[in-house]
């Protein structure tokens, strides 16, 4: 490696672990820095912080401090930004991607295949052979594949691989058997067992039906899960996350990160959401929130999800699907259900966080809310609609009025331009991804990326926000252009309002003096480039906590 300003990172990195231990003033100078306060944009030139906490930040005119016992970073003129959130990924599922086979943009049912021949190649098992990110959509047949074609090649491993959205997956002939799944068997509540003009499983299940492979598929043990995590965690910090909100973790998921936090070895924030399938769920709601003291890691809230995925049409229509007449979708718990977990959530004083695709989802969810809320007086926990992603018109003013927050997710709308209007007509469209309808009627808009279904990089969902194109600027003017937003909006998506969706607006969110020292340093200046460039933009380095957890490596 080159001597240089990256190389004092690495040293000053190592040197900042022990940081616990002492008083430890840290200034990073020339920098091109920017954070929002108060929703206002303000420009400075260099930070301070001691330990984990920002101590004060430097504008042009301001003198710097000159004592040597603070250490100093040269910046070299880089943008600094705050540490970016993302407020709904699956960080889990996210590490087992980066070490299962990946099918993220095959050209066809063929390819798919012919990738996972390419990983099992290169890691040979004698178990199931794992693998995500198929999507039919991109194929010309747009048809959902077949038992048949893994068959073909898998003779010796059960396969299971999911689809991009994680709402459906894709199994052979040997995994089938293992569930027990036959032309006899039912499909379960809120769940598909898609099958041939014979009765025969075709090899795919779409949302609860999934369950019935997920159960016989062997657990990973806690040191599993613990260097899973690790890894997950590491790469996000790498793309400039500094927080993650973790969509739905079990027991064994707690019990993992807490052992990491504990011996200071998560590189990025994680606020977890409680699954509600998570069979312990009453008994971990019963003992209440967890916080660890650096506030590294927490769980106050819970993960619901209520219908299924646009582009496994298990999302849930007020209507049927402009392309499969009679289809409405899928509710993924009966209306009584639904409501008594939103209820129960409430009541033990935990933010509730449902999932909902469909404009019904979104109706019955908000409605089971409203309820709910006036039932516990828990407006103030602010829950939240994860995905809100297809909205009837009359429900957009509902958010703000119940204080429930939007999570969004940006990639997905310029990942489903071409699909959803298949899915919806073009009518529908109107409250579709509506992020600006949503932010004009007062509702706060948390940004993430849904992460292994999209990219963890956040750039990539900046990008979408303010351009509403693909990294092929395409549609030139943007896809539903009118729903964008400014930069600055988009930037507060992914920091501030991330933050207070996770109610931790007092010590995340912006760089002001008290709060804690998670930022970035990034090649590009976000405010000054081309809007069609934001998705390049590379991350240099990466500080959580006051500690420095990546630097780019110089080439």
């Amino acid at each position: 490696m080159k001597k240089g300003y990256l190389t004092l990172l690495i040293t000053l990195g190592v040197c900042s672990l022990s940081a616990s231990t002492f008083a430890q003033t840290t200034l990073v100078h020339d920098v091109n820095g920017y954070t929002l306060v108060n929703g206002k944009l303000h420009t400075f030139n260099a930070i301070q912080f001691t330990n984990d906490k920002i101590d004060r930040l430097f504008t042009k005119d301001q003198a710097l401090p000159t004592t040597k016992d603070i250490i100093t970073i040269d910046g070299k003129g880089k943008t600094l930004l705050p540490g970016l959130i993302d407020a709904h990924g699956h960080v889990l599922s996210y590490g087992l991607s980066l070490l299962t086979a990946d099918l993220t943009g095959s050209k066809s049912e063929q390819d798919a295949v012919a990738r996972a021949q390419a990983f099992i190649k290169k890691n040979p098992t004698n178990s199931w052979l794992m693998g995500r990110g198929w999507n039919q959509e991109l194929w010309d047949s747009k048809q959902f594949p077949t038992k048949e074609t893994l068959d073909n090649v898998f003779t010796a491993n059960p396969v299971s691989f999911g689809r991009v959205d994680g709402h459906a997956i894709w199994v052979n002939s040997k995994a089938l058997a293992l569930a027990g799944i036959s032309a006899s068997t039912v499909s379960p509540e809120g769940g598909e067992i898609v099958k041939d003009e014979h009765g025969n499983p075709t090899g795919v299940l779409i949302d609860n039906a999934m369950n019935l492979v997920f159960s016989i598929i062997p657990d990973l043990n806690q040191k599993q899960l613990e260097s899973t995590l690790t890894l997950a965690m590491d790469s996000l910090a790498s793309y400039g996350l500094t927080s993650v909100h973790d969509a739905g973790i079990s027991i064994n998921n707690i019990s993992a990160y807490q052992q990491l936090a504990a011996n200071n070895a998560m590189s990025v924030r994680v606020n977890g959401m409680l699954s509600v399938e998570d069979p312990r769920f009453d008994t971990i709601l019963k003992q209440g929130h967890i916080n660890t003291a650096d506030n590294m890691f927490k769980v106050d809230s819970v993960k619901i999800s209520a219908d299924g995925a646009l582009g496994s049409r298990g999302a849930a229509l007020i209507k049927e699907y402009s392309d499969q007449p009679g289809h409405k979708g899928l509710m993924l718990y009966s209306d009584e259900q639904l409501g008594k977990l939103i209820l129960q959530a409430m009541k033990a004083g935990f933010q509730v966080n449902t999932h909902a695709i469909g404009d019904n989802a979104n109706q019955v969810v908000l409605n089971k809310y409203q309820t709910a809320i006036a039932a516990t007086d828990s407006k103030a926990l602010r829950h939240r609609i994860e995905h809100a992603q297809i909205l009837d018109l009359a429900d957009v003013p509902r958010f703000a009025q119940l204080g429930v927050i939007a999570s969004v997710q940006a990639t997905h709308a310029t990942s489903d331009k071409n699909m959803a209007e298949n899915r919806l007509g073009k009518a529908r469209l109107a409250g579709a991804y509506a992020w600006r309808k949503l932010l004009n009627a007062n509702a706060v808009v948390a940004n993430g990326s849904d992460f292994p279904i999209e990219s963890p990089n956040p750039f990539f969902g900046l990008h979408a926000s303010v351009t509403r194109q693909d990294h092929a600027n395409q549609p030139l003017d943007g896809w539903l252009a009118t729903e964008k937003l400014s930069r600055i909006e988009a930037l507060k998506s992914f920091t501030i309002d991330a933050a207070y969706a996770g109610h931790q607006e007092q010590l995340l969110g912006t760089l002001e003096s008290g709060k804690k020292a998670d930022f970035i340093l990034v090649e590009d200046d976000y405010f000054a480039i081309n809007p069609q460039q934001i998705w390049q933009n590379k991350v240099i380095a990466t500080w959580v906590n006051g500690r420095q957890v990546f630097v780019k490596g110089e080439e």
